[in-house]
């Protein structure tokens, strides 16, 4: 699987904006886009892609299923779903969005995620995936789902971002090789990450704000970031990541801060 180090997200794009901003992110350089069914977004993030000219084959497209669509067939209909609506044929990896947990569905939550599982591992056998994964599981999750699992994930999303660091899941998963992304790499709505005066006088020794220096933390640590803007210049702001490296130090200081907000969402606790 050959994918673009930064990715560009669309979560909380809304679809009267996302076909302008999804071209704009790919005419100033992105070729990783990732959506999902519950963004309500794909079928403008299909036209944003056919609008910037850039051949589909260049691009890697995400998508991901919503938890409503859980079990074999829900999840074969709900990729086509996605499918018809992007307007493509196939895609470059799809997810599944969150684990079904015991706090909804006991016993069965379980048995559950193997099913949903099963899905994808047959839509990637017969080409339609290229890649498959999953979102917001915790090492836990991953080591239950390989119980019955023919494929194992080969990318988990998760939320990634100074203040909510994940460090210890995150060698858990790159221990098992698998390739982690992550969601709201800046904190996501009302986070304190931009802001924090740490973050932007570490940003200040680099000539870099303090977003590059989160997505800079991201990408040192193995995580590939998926950053949202609907400004251009943000836009590129934001893929401008690669000709600076943080020290151990700086790596350990971002490392160490806490309460900068973020949706900090435990999978096991959520209900919907």
């Amino acid at each position: 699987m050959e994918i673009e180090a930064v990715g560009y997200g669309t979560f909380r794009t809304p679809a009267g904006v996302a076909r302008q901003a999804v071209a704009d992110a790919i005419k100033v350089g992105y070729r990783h886009i990732d959506t999902a069914a519950v963004y309500e977004n794909e079928t403008e993030v299909g036209q944003g892609i056919k609008d910037s000219g850039v051949a589909r084959k260049d691009l890697f497209v995400t998508s991901k299923l919503w938890n409503t669509e859980r079990g074999y067939d829900k999840t074969k209909a709900a990729f086509q779903a996605s499918l018809d609506r992007l307007d493509m044929d196939y895609l470059d990896l799809y997810l599944i969005h969150w684990p079904a947990n015991t706090r909804q569905f006991g016993d069965q939550a379980e048995s559950l995620n193997a099913e949903t599982w099963r899905a994808l591992e047959d839509l990637y056998n017969e080409g339609k995936i290229r890649a498959i994964g999953v979102s917001n599981f915790m090492p836990h999750h991953v080591e239950a789902l390989m119980k019955t699992a023919r494929i194992k994930p080969m990318v988990d999303q998760i939320e990634v971002h100074p203040g909510w660091t994940h460090a210890t899941e995150i060698k858990a998963l790159q221990a098992m090789d698998i390739l982690v992304e992550g969601w709201a790499p800046l904190g996501g709505q009302g986070a304190t990450v931009l802001t924090n005066p740490t973050m932007i006088e570490i940003g200040e020794k680099h000539g870099k704000s303090s977003a590059q220096v989160a997505l800079r933390w991201s990408l040192q640590q193995g995580v590939l970031p998926l950053p949202k803007s609907t400004h251009i210049e943000r836009m590129k702001q934001n893929a401008d990541i690669f000709d600076f490296e943080l020290s151990d130090a700086e790596m350990a200081t971002i490392s160490a801060l806490k309460d900068l907000g973020g949706q900090s969402v435990d999978p096991d606790e959520v209900d919907y």
